[in-house]
């Protein structure tokens, strides 16, 4: 049977103190309604609706094709929520999830497992619940005597011996689709907040004669719903924990994972040794046998195996194989760098190919240029790329070598072997094989120092 999905993530989150809608708060490299939508799909829903209100149009640009967006302009309850997929879900006919944009640690097993359980069990509708040892500000959920669902009390609206009750509705539902729409439009706002509570629907269902099942949590931490910053800084810290988990027991290193900041989708092949204070984000892949860190950025790039990278920052770039970079190098977007390279310390390289076997030891900035193969960079090198409107191409060319504290006035191209004497302003082409000198000869008066005093 076909599993479709639906994300209630219209709140605002007063609590979070922010413009940004609650659902788009990151976690771990994401937004917490990008791990919900990743949970549903591996759980098998083949069709997801996310119910978007409060700044609609920023979740619909954050959801783009994964999902189809649906508003629900006035926030009046979550069974008014679900009520705006009605339409999307018109000819579907499986089982629906329901679940809230604002439970990025959720796993897509969990719902996998809900989902078979209710199909099994030929229940209308199934609930998500947890056994929690202070149980407040939850809806409690009561069972009748044969263990089934009986009704869900919300915390406003209980009797002293329901809130005794420490089994708990976590929010997160499976559904037959049929009827559910119908039975949805019988709920009234009759309650502490007068709104329009799924929770209602259980007891409808009962008075149909329907089965309402359970099943419970083994991690309550799963569903705990982020309402401010606080509990987003202690997600973060769980969806890290799992993360460098997985990649120890892939064969990774990682010397300190509580001060060591790993995003979900990173990858890191075996023997490879992430040290403390690193941050590795988006898209990255480290290879194998690598040594990155202490206190290293690198976001959206692929680095090569056998290579150390220390105290640096790599941007949306790619270095190659037994390549060294740091300490303090700032890698910036477009940049390839070669095998058996060497970016040194206080090395800037913005948009530039370097070739295998080149060196920026030091101290250098090197932007918008291809440096070949074996080509040393002296300290203190500047390429001179824009000149107030333009950006100009420098190319050094294999095997060249430039001389420390040099200006390479781009455009400008410096050929195969040629040499660079420490000091020069270079602004026209250096032929394969020369020596390119552009300094002001040297004078020394003698007795100068004696004179002046």
């Amino acid at each position: 049977m076909e599993l479709a999905a639906v994300i209630l993530a219209a709140g605002k989150g007063t609590r979070m103190k922010s413009a940004l809608p609650k659902v788009l708060h990151q976690v771990c490299g994401q937004p917490m309604l990008g791990h919900v939508i990743s949970a549903v799909i591996k759980a098998g829903a083949t069709e997801t609706v996310v119910v978007a209100g409060f700044e609609a149009q920023q979740v619909t640009d954050f959801v783009g094709n994964r999902a189809t967006v649906v508003l629900q302009e006035e926030q009046l309850g979550t069974a008014h929520a679900l009520l705006q997929a009605e339409n999307k879900l018109n000819n579907f006919s499986g089982d629906l999830l329901v679940v809230c944009g604002d439970t990025p640690l959720l796993r897509g097993q969990t719902l996998a497992d809900l989902a078979l359980f209710h199909r099994k069990s030929g229940a209308a509708a199934t609930l998500l619940t947890a056994e929690m040892e202070n149980p407040t500000g939850y809806g409690r959920v009561i069972r009748n005597q044969g263990g089934s669902v009986d009704r869900i009390v919300e915390q406003k609206d209980a009797t002293p011996e329901e809130l005794a009750v420490k089994e708990i509705n976590t929010g997160v539902y499976c559904f037959k689709v049929s009827g559910l729409f119908t039975a949805l439009k019988e709920i009234s706002p009759a309650n502490a907040q007068g709104e329009y509570y799924l929770t209602d629907i259980i007891q409808i269902l009962n008075q149909r004669g329907l089965i309402v099942q359970a099943v419970t949590l083994k991690d309550a931490r799963e569903v705990q719903g982020i309402n401010d910053r606080s509990q987003l800084a202690e997600a973060a810290e769980v969806l890290r924990g799992r993360v460098a988990e997985v990649l120890m027991a892939q064969g990774v290193t990682i010397m300190d994972p509580a001060n060591t900041y790993v995003d979900e989708g990173v990858r890191v092949g075996q023997d490879s040794i992430i040290l403390p204070f690193t941050f590795l984000e988006g898209e990255t892949e480290i290879g194998s046998q690598c040594v990155i860190g202490p206190g290293c950025k690198i976001k959206n790039s692929t680095i090569g195996d056998s290579t150390e990278i220390q105290y640096s920052v790599v941007l949306e770039s790619r270095i190659g194989n037994h390549t060294t970079v740091g300490p303090y190098a700032y890698i910036r977007p477009g940049t390839m760098v070669g095998d058996h390279a060497k970016v040194g310390d206080f090395v800037e390289i913005k948009k530039s190919v370097i070739g295998n076997g080149s060196k920026i030891p030091h101290l250098s900035y090197v932007g918008d240029a291809t440096i070949g193969e074996g080509v040393n960079v002296g300290a203190g090198t500047i390429t001179c790329n824009y000149d107030g409107k333009n950006k100009y191409q420098t190319t050094l060319e294999n095997g060249a070598f430039i001389g420390s504290n040099t200006n390479l006035v781009a455009p400008v191209k410096v050929g195969e072997g040629a040499v660079i004497a420490a000091g020069s302003t270079i602004t026209k082409d250096v032929p394969a094989g020369a020596l390119g000198v552009a300094r002001e000869r040297q004078t020394n008066l003698a007795n100068w120092a004696k004179k002046k005093g």
